[in-house]
């Protein structure tokens, strides 16, 4: 099932008017194909979905994660600072009076991926270890992603930007784990911190 069929299935299941979906789908797409997304965009939902997919046995909240998967990023300027609680408020905003979703999980799971810390949801961890798979990638496939964002701010010289890329990589450095889950702590914790040092020392 491609995105449009999964994104317009969940839709349906959890309430939507059939007239709407498609509208809302258009929508969806156009956000996350602007010119300025080289990895906020539908590769990085395609990338999530997969993960999802394979992990959604785990999951006690599956519709909400999805919904969750499809909006996070709905709002993304690299000169804001609230996307994530926009996007948030946009998943919700859309959502009809019938939805049989949890909400308040939507809104706190997307709001989550904003500072990727540990939750005492779990579902909310998987979805914030999805979002953060691309940091263990392989080193090649590392440096593409690397790129990617470096496109997204290129509104800012290297004089800013790298200062804060390599702050905000620091971060993910001083927190107990990068990843939320065991599953992904034991699979990608060491090959992530690996990738996020060797970035740091080519800033």
């Amino acid at each position: 099932m491609n995105l449009q069929q999964l994104f317009e299935t969940l839709l349906l299941k959890i309430g939507f008017d059939q007239s709407k979906i498609v509208s809302l789908w258009h929508d969806l797409e156009k956000v996350y194909s602007a010119k300025s997304r080289h990895y906020h965009n539908l590769t990085h939902l395609d990338e999530m979905i997969t993960l999802y997919e394979i992990h959604n046995s785990q999951l006690q909240f599956r519709d909400e994660v999805l919904y969750s998967i499809f909006y996070h990023d709905y709002v993304y300027k690299v000169t804001r600072k609230d996307n994530e609680l926009k996007s948030a408020e946009h998943a919700l905003l859309i959502l009809p009076l019938n939805a049989t979703l949890n909400k308040q999980l939507v809104f706190d799971m997307i709001c989550a991926t904003q500072l990727h810390q540990h939750n005492e949801n779990e579902d909310t961890n998987w979805l914030i270890d999805f979002d953060l798979k691309i940091l263990s990638k392989d080193w090649d496939d590392y440096k593409i992603y690397c790129n990617q964002i470096r496109k997204e701010y290129k509104i800012y010289p290297n004089i800013l930007y790298k200062p804060g890329r390599k702050k905000a990589l620091q971060h993910f450095l001083e927190n107990p784990f990068i990843y939320q889950t065991e599953v992904f702590k034991t699979k990608y914790e060491v090959k992530a911190r690996e990738n996020i040092r060797k970035e740091i020392s080519t800033l």
